[in-house]
């Protein structure tokens, strides 16, 4: 066969698809993106890959079930919700029906390894259990009260004060990022990066640390998977700088482990009293193997350090671009401190209402967790009629939730950070880290009573 007569004959199969695509095959459900034969949805999706966030929330909008359905070549089909009562089916009526599944695994098993953030079935649930374990002892709620004073008051706040006398600008974002690195590291490995302090050099472990999240970022930006796997295979690019952090982070880790179960053996033979209440200690404590003690505490530095610092840096821009909540917020930190004499406990935390709902609001209109996606393990009917698929991804969507009219109201994405105090706890499964990241952004919500007035610089 010659050339013309191959390429007349893929020419002519592709034109048998198309008739069949148009008069057999089911049309694509009418609220969701543009799709072609055999490329499906990839044109559109490779349009909006810089605004993913606010096309998938127009999608959302125009969709009577807050759902939609998109395929796309080189990726599987994908159901997006924003519906409560399919997230509910999702993470709790149905909820071992939906792991994250490999797909989701391999992309972060590099630099996780099996970490409770990468595992699945019986892993994941005795890593949670004692997580939530650990996280609901007081010691480690005290050492993080703890470490949060300390690096607020012994770095953050001067900083911040030196560009108050200045009248210098700083970006709060990196402030926090460096802020929320240093006191997860506190709580996780019991050691003190120093990340904030720009006057000490920077640890490789931090370096290595920014890198392997990058690279492992844009593995799932990817429009085809296919195209980090090979350059995987191949060791090269940023599959290459992602082996070498990754082996940076693990060796220092590992070391970190071996100098802690030196200090418990000698705490042990009574030569020296050694006492550490930090989440790698309580796991070696525990009798857990090296490798599950190096992936957890890897898990926990990577949720603590990127969330924390997104929920600090959207709640300080929230409150700054509505006067009248950081007045009222000011009113209710100043007569709790006032009373304590400006030392606050975890108890006194509870009591600012208003804080919280401050918090709640600016996290419901910016979740430091904007999607999270499952793989159903079989088939499925979601509670609005959408059908799953045996190995579907299942993508719950908060940002988009967070702005769905259905649910909020017509008004309700822009009603200031002080609208979103909530009238009840949802019972059901609920994040390990998610006291933990309140109380932190609670902590620097405090900031607003040393007489400071935040602006924003355009």
């Amino acid at each position: 066969m010659d050339l013309f007569s191959a390429i007349l004959s893929l020419l002519s199969l592709y034109l048998l698809f198309l008739i069949i695509s148009h008069f057999i095959l089911p049309p694509p459900p009418p609220h969701g993106p543009k799709t072609h034969p055999v490329i499906g949805s990839l044109i559109p999706f490779y349009e909006n890959r810089h605004r993913l966030l606010d096309w998938y929330t127009s999608l959302l909008a125009t969709s009577p079930t807050q759902t939609f359905v998109i395929g796309r070549l080189g990726a599987r089909r994908t159901v997006v919700t924003a519906n409560p009562k399919n997230i509910e089916h999702i993470l709790k009526t149905n909820f071992p029906n939906y792991p994250k599944g490999k797909p989701f695994t391999d992309i972060l098993g590099d630099l996780l390894g099996r970490g409770i953030f990468n595992s699945d079935g019986d892993l994941w649930l005795a890593q949670r259990k004692l997580a939530s374990h650990e996280f609901t002892a007081r010691s480690l709620r005290d050492l993080l009260v703890s470490a949060l004073d300390s690096e607020a008051d012994g770095r953050l706040v001067p900083v911040l004060t030196s560009a108050c006398s200045e009248r210098r600008a700083v970006d709060l974002q990196d402030l926090f990022r460096r802020f929320a690195f240093d006191v997860i590291c506190n709580i996780s490995l019991g050691t003190d990066p120093g990340f904030l302090d720009v006057s000490l050099p920077e640890l490789p472990f931090v370096n290595a640390f920014d890198a392997a999240s990058m690279v492992s970022a844009r593995r799932g930006a990817e429009p085809v998977s296919a195209v980090w796997r090979v350059k995987r295979a191949l060791g090269v690019g940023s599959e290459r700088q992602l082996e070498e952090a990754v082996g940076s982070i693990h060796e220092y880790v590992n070391d970190i482990i071996k100098r802690r179960k030196e200090e418990i053996n000698v705490k042990a033979a009574g030569e020296k009293e050694v006492g550490r209440n930090d989440l790698l200690s309580r796991l070696i404590a525990g009798g857990n193997s090296d490798e599950a003690i190096r992936d957890m505490v890897i898990s926990f530095v990577m949720a603590g350090r990127d969330t924390s610092s997104a929920a600090l840096t959207w709640f300080f821009w929230s409150v700054s671009c509505y006067p009248d909540v950081e007045a009222e917020l000011l009113t209710e930190i100043m007569q709790v401190t006032r009373s304590k004499e400006r030392r606050v406990d975890y108890e006194s935390l509870r009591e600012m209402k208003y804080l919280e709902a401050c918090l709640c609001e600016t996290m419901r209109l910016f979740p430091p967790v904007v999607w999270d996606s499952k793989h159903a393990d079989n088939d499925d009917v979601l509670p609005d009629g959408t059908r799953v698929r045996k190995g579907d991804r299942v993508t719950y969507f908060p940002y988009g939730m967070g702005r769905m009219e259905s649910i909020w109201g017509r008004t309700g994405w822009s009603s200031g950070p002080g609208g979103g105090c909530p009238s009840k706890k949802e019972k059901g499964r609920s994040c390990c880290g998610c006291r933990r990241t309140s109380i932190q952004c609670s902590k620097r919500g405090l900031g607003f009573a040393w007489g400071r007035t935040w602006h924003l610089c355009k």
